[in-house]
């Protein structure tokens, strides 16, 4: 079969297409691949930046959708079902491997493309949103990137669970027009967002910051998005850490945490939920509802074939891209 391999540490341009064996299937759910999404994690694996490092070479992909080839007796899964996986590796491939507790049914109104833009955005969202952050009815919501698949998926769990105000920062107005369109109530330009924020007559502070961003490079500590997003927070606000894709990891004083009864929630969804087993299906569970009325509706940004997954990877290096970059397959 055809698959995307890294085959050294030199970046995405160094990602090759190669026929490989059909991985073994014991005990597990294989699916012909029709559509793979492109994430942040596979981006740091091509230079060994991600926490998990496979020997090289390996396929990476981590969440796909498709079509079940052969499950495991007892798995609830049967050769034609249409699902959506998380297999974690292997993705970029025409067929994957998953653990049957790490598949899950796909309605068939919903479109493989938005199947593989699903499980890893939105369950990162809802562990942070609601389980890290504990969103309560009415809180606002501000969310950083909100342009990208986690941005996107955080409006709309933001909204599907109860949140008041959502405002979005983006750093042009296209893209805050894709949030709103997602979304979200407003937008404010990611350069000058907290004095949009303090003259919003509608707030009084955000309860919560949603950041998969971070910091972008050179800023100064107390000078930068971070410490401005801390100074928007309302009395028990929580600023949730998700990532850093501007490329800079912030510092932060913990007096300002101190003064004004903050907190900073770290958020690292794939390593405590896969140290307990059913939590993302738990999570699933949860969504299904708000996916099934269209309130969760994933925001498909480019598409790229599998032997483009270099270009894929490059669109989201260069933040250019709006929503899930997708891989698809025949």
């Amino acid at each position: 079969m055809r698959a995307i391999q890294i085959t050294s540490l030199d970046g995405p341009e160094a990602v090759e297409l190669v026929d490989i064996e059909t991985p073994d299937a014991t005990g597990r759910v294989l699916i012909d691949v029709k559509a793979a999404g492109v994430a942040f994690p596979e981006l740091l694996q091509t230079r060994g930046r991600y926490q998990l490092k496979p020997p090289l070479p390996f396929v990476p992909g981590a969440e796909v959708a498709g079509v079940v080839v052969s499950a495991p007796e007892g798995s609830g899964f049967a050769a034609g079902d249409r699902v959506a996986a998380l297999p974690l590796l292997g993705g970029f491939a025409e067929q994957v491997v998953a653990d049957p507790t790490l598949t899950f049914p796909l309605p068939g109104d919903v479109s493989f493309e938005v199947g593989a833009s699903y499980i890893f955005n939105y369950g990162t969202a809802y562990f942070a949103l609601v389980e890290r952050g504990g969103l309560a009815p009415g809180e606002s919501v501000l969310v950083h990137g909100a342009a990208g698949g986690i941005g996107t998926a955080s409006i709309q769990v933001a909204k599907a669970f109860g949140a008041g105000r959502v405002v979005a920062v983006v750093s042009s107005p296209d893209k805050g027009e894709l949030a709103v369109a997602a979304g979200a109530d407003a937008w404010v330009p990611s350069d000058d967002f907290k004095a949009a924020v303090m003259d919003d007559p509608e707030l009084d502070g955000i309860d919560i910051v949603v950041d998969p961003v971070g910091n972008p490079p050179g800023s100064q500590p107390g000078k930068d998005r971070f410490t401005d997003s801390l100074r928007c927070l309302a009395d028990d606000g929580r600023l949730l850490v998700i990532g850093f894709a501007a490329g800079e990891i912030p510092t932060v004083q913990a007096n300002r945490l101190l003064l004004n009864n903050v907190s900073v929630v770290g958020v690292g969804w794939g390593a405590y939920c896969l140290k307990r087993p059913g939590s993302i299906g738990a999570q699933w569970q949860a969504m299904a509802p708000h996916l099934a009325s269209g309130v969760i509706a994933p925001v498909v940004g480019p598409t790229f074939p599998l032997e483009s997954a270099a270009q894929a990877l490059l669109e989201l290096e260069s933040r250019r891209a709006t929503g899930k970059v997708v891989l698809t397959l025949p």
